[in-house]
This record gives structure tokens, sequence and C-alpha cells, in this order.
């Protein structure tokens, strides 16, 4: 399982992270810049019609060296199996660059989906975006509490 975004170390200029191009949006993924990672947040409906505008976000941004990317599945109303290839591709193209792609999903049929097709372990989804990593620009150290 690739590592959490927010557990990996500050980018070689001292805490600043590389930040790729981002590609452009499209009706039914955008992405931005996150602390340490890109955030792609995908909208409505995922299935054989849209997945590709869902991949050309993905593409674009697992091109790079070590691509750190969260996609946030929160808006999204439905999502088949070809979503489900779209990020299986994209995660692979990560990992064979460094990097790593993390999901965010609180919905309990994200979660169902993931599990019935064996894919729970590969992508365990986040709640939530993830912390800024330590050492990132504006990120805040734990309490210690």
């Amino acid at each position: 399982m690739p590592p959490k975004c927010h557990d990996q170390p500050p980018g070689p200029s001292g805490g600043h992270v590389h930040q790729p191009h981002l590609p452009p949006p499209n009706p039914y993924a955008h992405s931005r810049p996150g602390p340490g990672y890109t955030v792609v947040e995908v909208l409505g409906e995922i299935d054989m019609a849209t997945a590709d505008a869902l991949g050309e976000q993905l593409d674009a941004l697992t091109r790079d060296e070590a691509p750190q990317v969260v996609v946030d599945l929160r808006r999204v109303d439905f999502f088949d199996c070809s979503g489900l290839r779209v990020l299986c591709r994209a995660e692979r193209r990560a990992r064979e660059r460094g990097g790593g792609l993390r999901l965010v999903s609180d919905q309990p049929r994200i979660h169902r989906m993931l599990r019935a097709c064996g894919l729970l372990g590969r992508f365990p989804p986040l709640p939530e975006l993830p912390l800024p990593p330590r050492g990132a620009s504006g990120a805040q150290e734990p309490s210690g509490t």
C-alpha cells in the first residue's frame, strides 16, 4: 500500500513540494494544489461516458516524477467500474513514478464498491483531505497532546 500523503518527506527544496502543471478543468473533474499533493475533485456521475474526463485529469497529474495525487470523491453522485479502471491506471502510473494516489470518500456506496471489487486494500478511502506533510510551508506541528 502506498504511504499516506501526510507521511511523505518534504520535497528536495526543504519543504517545498513540486506542484505539477494543473490540467484544465472539465465538467467531471478539476484539480487544485494542496499542501504536498494535488487534489482532483470529482463531480457528478462517472461512468463509461464520462470516465475519460477523469482520466484526462489523472493522466496529466501522473506524468511527472513522484506524483502525489488525492482524488476527492465526496461530490460524486454515481461511480461505476469505468471510474475504477481509471483510478487503477492512475494509481499504477503514480506508483511506477515513485508517487502515490489516495482516495477521499465518506460515501458508504463507494466503500462497498471498493470492497466488492477487492480494491479496498489498494484504495483505503480517507474521510477527508490529508493533513499537510510535516515541514510543508504553512503546516503546523502537532501540539503533542
